[in-house]
């Protein structure tokens, strides 16, 4: 059994493993790699062997940290292992470290996409070095802790029929009313789908990458077929979009953009009903509406997002949320004293900004 870090003609391979294991996910994904390499992330792609055959896997995005020249890394819903494995994930785990010394990293972040209670992965983990950090019931950590999914491996009439009565209604209702979706968008259309989630932002009072990150993501991923976009219209106007992504069996639902005009016709939801069908004809058995908040009530800020999802009668799961194996105490725990201080500027400079 050996641990090699992957080059580029490794990347099939490593992609295909990504996408047939139960806990694979697009952001391991080569391509996903290759998408933050634009943004000061680099890429390392770890796969763990026996006779030819793949058992473990991970990438791994790579973050200078200024003035110590030490890097941070994170492996995003990674690793991909199998604790009924733990020889192949104690080598893969002896490759990243190998590559920690290499690379001067002060630590290594998880998130793996494994829904909680997990009692094999959180005893392996723990039992490895890694600590458990908590951020809250919210959107505080790295990737939501709290999503809703759908099993879409039932029929399209019988998934259709399990929705929400007022989910259905409303789906119906932006049929009449006349809301075209448009499945088959070119890389044209994406300055519409980004203004409308610029307008979003707005209304909604969240930070939006930039253009040129929409663009990266969709010269990595949709060519490579990892990625969709969709237009809602209403009398010839864009209203409302969605990005979504696929590996596999498994379909995400990344971004959505809706415009402050005619949201009476419902277009967000007859648009969620255009991706399910997508990803069902695509073969995924699973729809991953991504994330909401720990458990809310109505008075809630975010309860509307709550209302929405759960109206597809999903099922609503938290994953086991972020780990961190230590390589270097000292700089770690100065990390932990700066990085929130800088998130803090981030959120003010937001506030000054909606003020101005």
């Amino acid at each position: 059994m050996n641990v090699r870090e992957l080059a580029i003609q490794d990347k099939e391979r490593f992609n295909r493993f990504m996408a047939e294991h139960p806990k694979g996910h697009v952001l391991q994904s080569w391509e996903w790699g290759d998408v933050k390499s634009r943004t000061g992330w680099q890429p390392h792609r770890l796969m763990v062997e026996e006779a030819g055959t793949p058992l473990a896997a991970v990438s791994i995005l790579k973050r200078r940290i200024p003035v110590v020249g030490k890097h941070i890394f994170y492996a995003p819903r990674g690793p991909v292992i199998d604790p009924a494995r733990p020889d192949a994930a104690d080598r893969l785990l002896e490759g990243i470290e190998a590559l920690a010394r290499r690379e001067k990293a002060l630590f290594l972040k998880i998130d793996p996409d494994v829904i909680d209670p997990a009692p094999d992965w959180t005893e392996y983990l723990c039992s490895r070095g890694f600590r458990r950090v908590d951020k809250g019931e919210g959107f505080e950590g790295v990737q939501p802790r709290f999503v809703f999914r759908l099993d879409i491996s039932d029929d399209l009439d019988q998934i259709f029929a399990r929705f929400h009565q007022k989910t259905r209604y409303n789906i119906r209702l932006a049929e009449k009313k006349g809301v075209v979706i448009d499945e088959d968008c070119g890389k044209e259309e994406l300055p519409l789908f980004y203004k409308v989630l610029k307008e979003t932002s707005e209304r909604d009072n969240f930070l939006v990458r930039s253009y040129a990150y929409f663009e990266d993501m969709w010269d990595n991923l949709v060519p490579a077929g990892m990625a969709k976009l969709f237009i809602a219209r209403y009398q010839g106007e864009a209203i409302a979009g969605t990005l979504a992504f696929i590996l596999g069996k498994k379909a995400w639902y990344i971004y959505g953009a809706s415009s402050n005009r005619h949201r009476n016709v419902m277009p967000n939801y007859l648009l969620q009903w255009k991706m399910i069908c997508w990803a069902k004809a695509e073969g995924c058995t699973l729809y991953d509406f991504r994330g909401v908040p720990g458990q809310v009530g109505e008075d809630h800020p975010l309860y509307g997002l709550v209302r929405f999802k759960r109206g597809f009668n999903g099922d609503y799961v938290g994953f086991i949320g972020e780990y961190d194996r230590v390589y270097q105490p000292f700089f770690y725990h100065l990390w932990n004293v700066a990085e929130p201080m800088y998130q803090n500027l981030v959120r003010k400079a937001l506030s000054r900004r909606k003020g101005s």
